[in-house]
């Protein structure tokens, strides 16, 4: 469980780790897949379309999004809970149902929702690992997707599908697909973390690397200027 105390824990537990990966990115904590496009995608749309997902720590979950062209927005937060219990110290305990999410508000003419799942079973997170991700475990740290329509589950359910059948992993996906209930944005200060602690042992270790696998399997989808959150208005 990641809380505010243990940050500076964290951060001294993972300094040789981090001083390693600074030297020599494939250490991660965890290694990008390969994996084909979705062979069902949405229908573009005319307006901005919203996908939420949620891949363990948001910090790196929304450091790849702000790095992906036609993302006009990601935003880290939480969902699965009510509004009543959506704050860090409280979803910490890992009993309020909230996972740790991002909120993606993209332009559908330049990146499609299919696109968008690819990118996440790839490089955000490792969908194989049952509540946790890399150094955190806990519910809040579970893999899923919180679907807006009945295209988008078709489509997030099919392309689990796809590469469960295609068994691209070593293991069975396990993220859980189900229907958003409320989008709740955390904290100011988790806001653009990846970007405003590029130092932080955390980062370094367990995140810039997904950056990096971005930019290498994703060529065409990366931007090398984020788009950060605190040019943007973030509201509960």
């Amino acid at each position: 469980m990641r809380s505010i105390s243990r940050l500076a824990l964290r951060a001294a537990a993972l300094g040789a780790l981090a001083l390693s990966a600074a030297f020599a990115p494939a250490l991660a904590s965890e290694e990008a897949v390969v994996i084909p496009p979705p062979a069902l995608d949405a229908i573009p749309a005319d307006s901005t379309q919203t996908a939420v997902f949620a891949g363990g720590c948001f910090w790196g979950v929304q450091g790849v999004f702000q790095h992906t062209a036609g993302v006009l927005n990601a935003v880290s937060g939480y969902s699965g809970g009510s509004k009543a219990t959506a704050n860090y110290m409280t979803i910490s305990t890992g009993v309020t149902g909230h996972a740790e999410a991002v909120e993606i508000k993209y332009n559908p003419k330049q990146i499609s929702y299919g696109k968008l799942l690819q990118i996440f079973f790839s490089v955000a997170h490792d969908p194989t690992q049952l509540n946790r991700q890399g150094p955190d475990s806990g519910t809040q740290y579970r893999s899923a997707i919180f679907t807006l329509n009945d295209e988008q589950k078709k489509v997030a359910d099919a392309y689990i599908a796809q590469l469960d059948a295609a068994r691209v992993y070593k293991k069975p996906i396990v993220t859980k697909v189900g229907a958003l209930e409320g989008f709740y944005a955390a904290e100011a200060y988790h806001q653009d973390y990846l970007t405003l602690h590029p130092t932080q042992p955390y980062i370094v270790y367990n995140d810039l690397p997904k950056i990096e696998n971005l930019k290498k399997l994703f060529p065409k989808d990366y931007l090398e200027k984020p788009t950060l959150v605190s040019s943007a208005k973030v509201t509960n």
